[in-house]
């Protein structure tokens, strides 16, 4: 039978559709594929505890229970940090509010601005003319969605942790076999023709493909391990950098709210690029309310900016990029991309979705598929492959 060949492309337009098509997908089944995806990464978050625990003669359901543990309750001081801010935020309003008034009313004056909008601004009056109603609504439907999505998490991550090593041999046996069944056929054509000890190694070598296929696919699913587990702790220990000095500098500049800044700060810096942004400009906001000078407002901000650039610019890059091994290029636009179809949560997991894509692919033997991968990778990982050439 001739086997179709198709043109590279009508390939390449085969290859975008499906592409398209399968962000399509993953985006209307967002509610359901991301608490998959985080459930699958605190899998491998797990993964050193739970060996551990097991390690120790801990059953397995008992290392489950301990994670979940360790999970609500992380989420659990989450939560009664950000109500205990907002409490205080609240009780503070008011004051902030003059502040805001006065800042307003001063610039306007200084520029020459006779817009009554501006000197005779008063935030308490537009704050009353919002639909409350329509943002309670709002508030308690994301609420309602975050409490469902965190539900779906613990609830995959138990299923996830009892059955990933069921999936991971699953997986192993339908390739090991459809690579040895390959082999089988092409022994079982040449029986005839080829003498007994041929046969013998024939059988050899197909146990050698079987083993290699093995060890291919375990190493692949180690690496995938590794570099997530990588990626997290040292995001983590960055991240965890970064909030403290943010925290230090904010401290040493009495500015309210160091503490939820800093918090902030750590948090936001898992979301490559736009977090760091964000990181700058909440603080330097609530410093200007505070202290009403666009001096001292330049001056914290700056700070904070130059910490951030040195940390995301020099430091960061050169950490992960080697831990990783991806490049800066590729991780901006997974951002892009994964921001789109997941929203926050898809720039959360954007790096370690990306970092696992590119490990699938460089244990390929395809052509175009390598290609992909030095494309994804890092000028490191080029220059050490022209060096083994």
């Amino acid at each position: 039978m001739k086997k179709s060949v198709f043109d590279p492309a009508v390939k390449f337009f085969i290859i975008i559709i499906g592409l398209v098509v399968l962000f399509g997908v993953l985006k209307e089944l967002q509610y359901i594929v991301v608490p998959l995806v985080i459930a699958y990464l605190l899998l491998f978050v797990f993964e050193p505890l739970n060996v551990f625990l097991t390690n120790r003669k801990i059953p397995q359901p008992l290392a489950i229970v301990v994670d979940l543990l360790l999970i609500i309750g992380f989420f659990w001081a989450l939560s009664n940090f950000i109500i205990g801010s907002f409490s205080r935020f609240g009780e503070e309003l008011p004051l902030y509010q003059q502040k805001l008034n006065n800042i307003v009313k001063s610039t306007a004056l200084s520029f020459g601005i006779n817009d009554p909008f501006f000197t005779e601004f008063n935030i308490s009056q537009i704050l009353s003319e919002i639909d409350y109603g329509g943002i309670a609504s709002g508030l308690f439907s994301s609420t309602l969605s975050l409490f469902s999505a965190g539900f779906f998490v613990l609830f995959f991550f138990i299923f996830v942790s009892s059955s990933h090593k069921h999936i991971l041999t699953a997986i192993k046996n339908r390739y090991v076999k459809s690579k040895a069944k390959i082999s089988n056929k092409a022994l079982k054509k040449n029986l005839i023709t080829v003498k007994s000890e041929d046969v013998d190694l024939e059988k050899d070598r197909i146990e050698s493909i079987k083993l290699e296929k093995e060890k291919t696919i375990e190493q692949t699913f180690k690496d995938i391990t590794q570099q997530i587990q990588r990626y997290i702790a040292t995001k983590f220990l960055i991240s965890l950098v970064t909030g403290i000095i943010v925290g230090i500098i904010l401290w040493i500049f009495n500015i309210d709210f160091t503490i939820v800044w800093a918090v902030m700060a750590f948090f936001l810096n898992f979301i490559p690029n736009i977090g760091s942004i964000i990181a700058i400009i909440l603080p330097t906001v609530m410093t200007l309310i505070q202290y009403e000078s666009i001096g001292y407002t330049f001056l914290v901000g700056g700070i904070i900016t130059i910490i951030q650039n040195i940390i995301g610019n020099i430091l960061e890059p050169k950490i992960m990029g080697d831990k990783l091994g991806l490049n800066p290029l590729v991780i901006l636009v997974s951002l892009l991309v994964w921001g789109y179809i997941w929203g926050i949560a898809g720039m959360f997991l954007a790096v370690p979705i990306t970092a696992v894509i590119k490990i699938i692919i460089a244990n390929s033997k395809s052509y175009n598929l390598q290609f992909l991968k030095d494309l994804m990778g890092n000028s490191d990982d080029l220059d050490n492959k022209e060096t083994i050439t």
